[in-house]
């Protein structure tokens, strides 16, 4: 039996050392290599390698391409973030912190399909019964739900083989266990190991198998990085732990656009759909405040408003703090910056905190306009127009430029009652929108002039 291979790969970009280094050579991170145990062959399998056959060459204009019908999960939100339900064949990986919801998401979702399809949950971090607790808690129609409490991937790989589900989960991958490799359950062989075959049994047999994975502390998927690249689609779960609000992110997916947003409410009953989740990201105050700006952000193919609050306080140190949750903290200091230059309005001696209510990220420049416009009103003490909303990216040379999907950005704000649109001048609609009243502005100056 030949010895097995030794190597060293970094977690974040997939690289591969032959010896342990304190810096990855690939990406230049720190700390991120992580030894990996290769799965050996002896000289007599691979003695006839040459007469393997291959698949025979095509030509790709000749290939048929069908689309493949999804298969709907009964979770609307789940469903979009998926692309429009799962794809029999594909690899979904769930991601998020411990007893956010991925197993009751997944329960659900297995119960709803058991009606129609034939579904297999594989657990390998709790007990038979520990699963039929929470089935029975959460009142879920299990009865053609077949669940297998298993943690080798050799006696996984039978079931699926006999079985044949249209749709598996398995809870969860870093639990799994090859018998062919001596590493411990959890470390990067037996977690590439376990996720290759899984994938190859999906691919062949068309079945749809959705596993959940561990994060780290720092919110990334535990384990190999190839982890992400074997699967079709990567989803994570995030959500605070004193918020009864959950989001589903999406990004990866071969079969649906990513930057998808799902948004649930965890209930006594298990995990409910919002389907108009601005509510939830705008505050009710029963008059206008100052220092609150309405945006319209867009997640994916789904317009979302969400309210920008800032606090510009007078510093009590040499040194003035700026903080932003939900905002990029270079991105605010930047904007800081241009309202010095280009407008004259300062804030070298002001604290300055930004904040997105409900604990959503906003990771788009079309926040920038609205960020502004939270932070002068904090700083003249006076409220912005009621009714009044803004989207639109700032440069450093005071322009405001265009967003995209602007058209559906304004029909949502228009759908929730909002009056006044704020809007770089290219963003201008072809046609008028019924109850909305729109300010376009192609520089700083122009923003200021509307707020005297």
């Amino acid at each position: 039996m030949a010895k097995a291979k030794t190597s060293f790969v970094c977690q974040e970009c997939g690289g591969v050392s032959t010896k342990w280094q304190g810096r990855c050579p690939h990406c230049q991170q720190w700390n991120t290599m992580v030894e990996f145990v290769e799965k050996s062959t002896s000289a007599h399998q691979n003695r006839f390698a040459h007469l393997a056959q291959t698949a025979p060459i095509k030509i790709l204009s000749e290939v048929v391409a069908t689309e493949v019908p999804r298969i709907l999960t009964g979770l609307s939100e789940f469903d979009r973030v998926l692309g429009g339900g799962l794809v029999p064949g594909g690899v979904v990986l769930i991601g998020g912190d411990p007893g956010i919801g991925k197993s009751t998401l997944l329960i659900q979702a297995l119960s709803y399909l058991s009606i129609q399809h034939d579904v297999l949950y594989v657990t390998g971090e709790e007990s038979a019964e520990q699963v039929a607790l929470r089935a029975n808690r959460l009142e879920l129609e299990t009865k053609n739900v077949k669940l297998l409490a298993e943690i080798q991937l050799e006696a996984i790989q039978t079931a699926l083989q006999s079985e044949r589900p249209k749709i598996a989960v398995i809870d969860s991958i870093q639990t799994l266990f090859s018998g062919e490799l001596t590493a411990a359950p959890g470390s990067v062989s037996q977690v590439r190991e376990c996720a290759a075959q899984l994938t190859r049994i999906a691919k062949q047999n068309g079945i749809a198998i959705v596993m959940i994975g561990h994060v780290t502390k720092d919110g990334t998927l535990a384990g190999p990085r190839v982890l992400e690249h074997i699967v079709d689609t990567v989803l994570y779960f995030e959500g605070e732990s004193d918020s009864t609000h959950r989001l589903i992110r999406a990004f990866k997916n071969r079969f649906g656009a990513v930057n998808e947003l799902g948004v649930f409410a965890m209930t006594d009953k298990g995990l409910k759909g919002i389907n108009n989740p601005s509510a939830i990201f705008l505050s009710q105050h029963n008059e206008d405040i100052p220092g609150s700006c309405v945006m319209a952000t867009q997640e994916g193919t789904r317009p979302l408003l969400v309210e920008i609050q800032a606090l510009v306080d007078n510093a009590h140190v040499p040194n003035p703090r700026r903080l932003s949750l939900g905002i990029d903290g270079g991105r605010l200091a930047m904007l800081l910056a241009v309202l010095n230059r280009h407008v004259g309005i300062a804030t070298f001696d002001q604290d300055v905190f930004v904040n997105a209510v409900g604990g959503v990220r906003i990771t788009e420049t079309a926040a920038d306009l609205p960020v502004l416009l939270s932070i002068i009103s904090s700083l003249r003490d006076k409220p912005l127009p009621k009714g009044l909303f803004a989207f639109g990216e700032i440069g450093l040379a005071g322009e405001i430029r265009p967003a995209s999907r602007g058209q559906e950005r304004l029909k949502e704000a228009a759908k929730l009652g909002f009056k006044i649109a704020m809007i770089p001048k290219h963003n201008m609609p072809k046609q008028t929108i019924d109850g909305l009243t729109l300010w376009p502005v192609s520089r700083l100056d122009d923003v200021v002039n509307y707020l005297r």
